[in-house]
């Protein structure tokens, strides 16, 4: 139907704007749904409204053949729930994409599209800010991805603390950031499979064991104070009970590899909902190269930098 003669309530910039966006890792460990840290692999995106009634967009860069150039874009399906918060909706988009992060390996590419098409929302109005804070972002964003911990660290950068809350009756996503220790530094190894988020989320167990929670609760608060103050804590303060053994089913390798280094003392988690892994760590040349070499040539090692710095808008 055509939208001729529709007045929008919203006013918007001429001209494009940009916004990068980090890769995250959720859970490190025990902290299921709620800890997640930013790694500096970004996507980018560039975006300006249209007055025809178009979606004009173009991917590349990593699953560029699998990423949809409609409505259905997750870039695209952002943006708009963000321009409706607002109280408006465009005639059309153009969406230029390039995008870093791995598809499918637990390091955050659907939350990284989400934040990056809300912020691109916000940043196209005039006054978006106002009309949007970071917390309405957060809320947003938890909406479209189902939990909040990658999109807190996709829009706050550094390692997050994120929950949900009832308000007025509605499951709201909240977060925190937190300035990771400068001495912890991460290793991230990238198996070639993919894996589903819902496929790996559908193994888990409706119920875990009053002992498995207690010590994943302490654990997870332990490793707030590892991440931020006491950095020789990562091994004990990120093992986990409650999910990662369970989705062995789905990555047996990376599983079996995270069992391995941590009997050896490494820091070693699954990334998200994997089957990536992510190594916390603060040794040196020697020591990043065992653990690589105990890895073997299934998985592809990359050290990557903590992100200060979450999703970061610019003019194009």
């Amino acid at each position: 139907m055509s939208r001729r003669g529709f007045r929008d309530p919203l006013t918007y910039k001429a001209t494009p704007v940009q916004v990068s966006v980090p890769a995250s890792s959720a859970n490190l460990g025990p902290g299921f749904d709620s800890l997640g840290l930013a790694l500096d692999i970004r996507d980018q995106y560039v975006a300006q409204i249209l007055d025809e009634e178009i979606f004009d967009i173009d991917v590349t860069g990593e699953g560029a053949e699998e990423v949809p150039r409609d409505a259905k874009n997750l870039v695209i399906k952002a943006m708009m729930r963000g321009f409706e918060f607002m109280g408006g909706k465009p005639r059309g988009i153009a969406l230029r994409a390039l995008n870093e992060i791995p598809h499918g390996r637990g390091l955050g590419s659907s939350a990284g599209a989400i934040v990056g098409g809300l912020s691109l929302a916000r940043g196209l109005v005039l006054s978006g800010q106002q009309l949007m804070s970071d917390d309405n972002l957060i809320a947003l964003a938890t909406d479209l991805e189902g939990h909040p911990d990658n999109v807190a660290a996709a829009l706050l950068g550094g390692a997050t603390v994120a929950w949900m809350e009832d308000r007025a009756s509605i499951p709201t996503g909240c977060a925190i950031k937190l300035d990771v220790n400068i001495a912890i530094k991460a290793l991230v190894l990238l198996p070639s499979a993919h894996l589903a988020t819902a496929k790996a989320r559908r193994l888990l167990p409706e119920i875990v064991s009053h002992r498995d929670a207690t010590i994943n609760a302490g654990r997870a608060a332990l490793l707030v104070h590892a991440l931020t103050v006491r950095p020789d804590l990562l091994f004990q303060a990120t093992e986990d009970h409650i999910h990662q053994s369970f989705r062995r089913e789905a990555m047996p390798k990376s599983v079996d590899l995270v069992t391995k280094l941590r009997a050896a003392g490494v820091a070693a988690t699954i990334s998200g909902a994997g089957p990536s892994l992510l190594i916390l760590h603060t040794g040196n040349k020697v020591e990043r190269d065992e653990i690589v070499r105990v890895a073997g040539s299934g998985f592809t090692p990359h050290d990557l930098e903590i992100s200060a710095t979450g999703a970061e808008l610019a003019s194009a």
